[in-house]
């Protein structure tokens, strides 16, 4: 079960990364050439269908990411003792923070208080958490002091 695992949360940490990677520094800047009107019915068109992709890969993310833990519970029960634990225990915390970051959006969306900047501030977050994951993922196996 664990390969499956493992090939699941890898893809799926690729396809979430590639979407924000993708609305961060491709299209916050590409969408400066097209006219108001246009950069607005873009922006929608994307969110809707981001939001409809990411439901599904964050599910298979995180599902895949607990069954991966799962495998690793005598180190997340002392995670102090090793690196390894450490690392994966500030791995499991990013996730969480992110989970945190969707929460908040969720409340702004809701609440008509998400702004453009606000929007742009969430993704960047989110897109620095990941791609700390992704260092920590690999420095959980070839980082031991």
């Amino acid at each position: 079960m664990y390969p499956f695992l493992l090939v699941t949360h890898l893809l799926a940490a690729i396809a979430f990364i590639g979407t924000l990677f993708f609305e961060v520094v491709i299209w916050h800047r590409a969408r400066l050439q097209l006219t108001a009107a246009a950069q607005t019915t873009a922006d929608q068109a994307i969110a809707v269908r981001s939001r409809k992709v990411l439901h599904g890969v964050v599910l298979l993310l995180y599902g895949a990411g607990i069954g991966l833990a799962w495998q690793y519970q005598s180190a997340l029960s002392q995670p102090l003792a090793s690196s390894f634990g450490t690392l994966l225990s500030v791995k499991i915390l990013l996730a969480l923070s992110i989970v945190c970051h969707y929460l908040l959006l969720a409340y702004w969306l809701t609440h008509a208080r998400l702004t453009t900047v606000r929007a742009g501030w969430i993704r960047r977050s989110i897109l620095g958490h990941m791609v700390l994951i992704v260092i920590l993922a690999k420095a959980m196996f070839y980082w031991h002091p």
